[in-house]
């Protein structure tokens, strides 16, 4: 049985935007996954990082897979590692490319490695803007809220646009 999950793609380093495409043709290659929906490219202000830290482009990518959510993380994390040669860290960092499991169907998960959905993706407008792109109308796990109505109630000084 197939779950529909939502993947939030993240790239400052090298051709940001080959960089986004390559991650979504490796996702589509994982086993037991197939990419369904893929939203509009957005170039990004960093958050919570040093201010000379160049801009990110951001989307979201939708897949439908088998996989259990922490056998997709394991491909997620496998993909950040061999194609784009990244290294773990705990410390927000450049990148050329993060992949963060935002939804996995109506599952809520909190275990030490995997909070689903992520912790952060309501108070984020790069990953809200783009989510929207794909799945306006669901509703995260444990609300009654639309992924839209997260986007227009959020108060940031983000800086999204999308790219042309």
């Amino acid at each position: 049985m197939e779950t529909d999950a939502y993947i939030a793609l993240g790239s400052n380093l090298g051709d940001r935007e080959l960089n986004l495409l390559r991650a979504v043709a490796e996702l589509g290659k994982c086993p037991s996954c197939r990419v369904t929906g893929l939203s509009r490219f957005y170039e990004t202000s960093p958050v919570a990082m040093p201010p000379d830290t160049p801009a990110f482009y951001n989307a979201v990518v939708r897949v439908a897979t088998s996989l259990k959510p922490h056998e997709l993380l394991k491909e997620l994390h496998r993909i950040e590692r061999e194609i784009f040669d990244r290294v773990p860290t705990t410390e927000p960092q450049s990148r050329r490319m993060d992949l963060d499991l935002l939804l996995y169907g109506t599952h809520e998960l909190c275990t030490p490695d995997l909070t689903i959905p992520h912790p952060r993706m309501l108070q984020r407008r790069f990953v809200l803007a783009p989510l929207a792109d794909i799945a306006a109308c669901l509703q995260p796990p444990g609300s009654s809220a639309t992924i839209a109505e997260y986007l227009a109630l959020l108060v940031s000084n983000e800086q999204v646009h999308l790219l042309e």
